[in-house]
């Protein structure tokens, strides 16, 4: 009962604020993203380099309002009930999910954790559009395209708690999780690698002519690294099949766009390398699905790669190691909301979908509701059960580097070995028989 008085509560507040600048949305026709702010368009249309003129400013493709209502001349992209229902029920999931595991690295349950707050539409909604064998290289907020392709809840914990059943064997920071067998490329620490690599999986699809592409995704911030131009160029240059999917939330860690960037977005670099791109809604699930499908279309009919730029704000700190309130803007864009975070709160993809899917009479704020106590529950129990499971063998901190273990390493596995025997009693989470002589 909590939960739908929430669900309520959140679509009230939506309602009044709606209402009470009513006037003044009906006539703004142009966004308020805090990494660029351009005029909204109903058109998909990418923008081909020396075939378009670009604007002084990309326009922004949103499909449905804020109020999750279709705007004026919006035709949505086909998408099944069943399968729109799927995607919310993704994004309440990621939403849950992180809640219970960001309060778990409060508590010192975890290393580390970064949330998808405010983002889950880029993530589920490019991720919906994709075939199952697309390969995705994520940056870092890409929890719902990974839950979309069939990651457990119960996977992510194990990873997140570093147990025996990690598939990296807690070799990596929480929420640096893939799959192979679901085409989820590992998330990794350094900055930007993904990016480049994506292009050499699209290549080597295009070679062996397999009707496949790569999407990989990264921040605005990221965009400032040297990997991303030279991922741009190669692509463009030899016609891989990479959608390159930017989320420009309006802050990198530590840092504002202001301090990024002083161009147009992130969205004409793709045209100034050579390859069409568009900028888009992330907040609005429909206008991410829509252009991820003509992205793949362009890239596996016309063999050439796209660039997406996805408008949308990020609602938590950068990670657990950020404190935003050094650098977030606390002004709202407009009046009647008490924090720039306050209004796009308010703008969440999550509220939006279900707004329009209750028009529908496909959701309800009671079944929001049930949803989340049931996610947060199974958040839970995937927590306190992966906690309770042994860690990592101690062999694997030195196994799959080399094919056979050199001298150097047996002898440092011997020290350990040595070391855990002599202090056991400090060690009561490795169990005896992994350093027994």
């Amino acid at each position: 009962r909590e939960g739908t008085m929430l669900c309520r509560a959140t679509r009230g507040q939506l309602q009044r604020h709606t209402r009470a600048f009513a006037a003044a949305a009906s006539e703004c026709t142009k966004s308020k993203f805090v990494g660029a702010s351009s005029e909204y368009t109903s058109t998909l249309q990418f923008f081909y380099p020396h075939v378009h003129d670009l604007p002084a400013s990309m326009p922004c493709f949103r499909l449905i309002d804020d109020e999750g209502v279709l705007v004026p001349g919006a035709y949505l992209p086909e998408i099944e009930d069943d399968k729109l229902i799927r995607m919310q029920n993704t994004m309440v999931t990621v939403n849950e999910f992180d809640k219970v595991f960001n309060d778990a690295q409060r508590q010192g349950r975890l290393s580390f954790y970064f949330t998808n707050r405010g983002e889950e539409a880029c993530s589920v909604g490019s991720g919906a559009a994709l075939e199952d064998h697309d390969w995705i290289w994520p940056q870092y907020r890409e929890l719902g395209a990974t839950f979309w392709r069939g990651y457990t809840i119960e996977e992510a914990a194990n990873q997140c708690c570093h147990n025996e059943l990690d598939r990296t064997k807690g070799r990596q920071l929480p929420m640096h999780i893939g799959s192979k067998d679901k085409h989820l490329m590992y998330v990794k620490s350094n900055l930007g690698q993904q990016v480049p690599a994506s292009v050499g999986a699209a290549y080597a699809m295009k070679l062996m002519k397999k009707e496949l592409c790569a999407i990989t995704y990264f921040g605005e911030g990221c965009a400032s690294e040297g990997d991303i131009p030279s991922a741009l160029n190669i692509a463009a240059v030899h016609n891989c099949p990479t959608i390159f999917f930017c989320r420009n939330n309006g802050y990198a860690i530590s840092t504002h766009t202001d301090d990024q960037y002083k161009s147009d977005g992130i969205a004409p670099r793709g045209v100034a390398f050579g390859m069409p791109s568009i900028r888009v809604d992330g907040n609005d699930i429909f206008a991410v699905y829509a252009a991820t499908k003509e992205a793949r279309r362009i890239a596996i009919e016309e063999n050439r790669p796209t660039m997406i730029e996805a408008m949308t704000y990020r609602i938590n700190a950068h990670s657990t190691s950020d404190d935003d309130s050094k650098y977030r803007r606390s002004e709202s864009p407009v009046e009647g909301f008490d924090s720039e975070r306050a209004y796009w709160e308010m703008r969440s993809p999550i509220i939006r979908l279900g707004s329009y899917l209750e028009r529908r009479g496909l959701w309800t704020s009671e079944q929001e509701a049930e949803l989340r106590k049931v996610q947060r529950a199974r958040s839970i129990k995937a927590l306190n059960d992966a906690e309770r499971v042994a860690p990592p063998h101690i062999d694997h901190l030195f196994t799959d580097v080399y094919d056979d273990i050199p001298w150097l390493l047996r002898q440092q596995g011997d020290e350990l070995r040595a070391h855990l025997r002599k202090y056991s009693k400090h060690y009561a989470n490795v169990p005896a028989d992994q350093y027994r002589e």
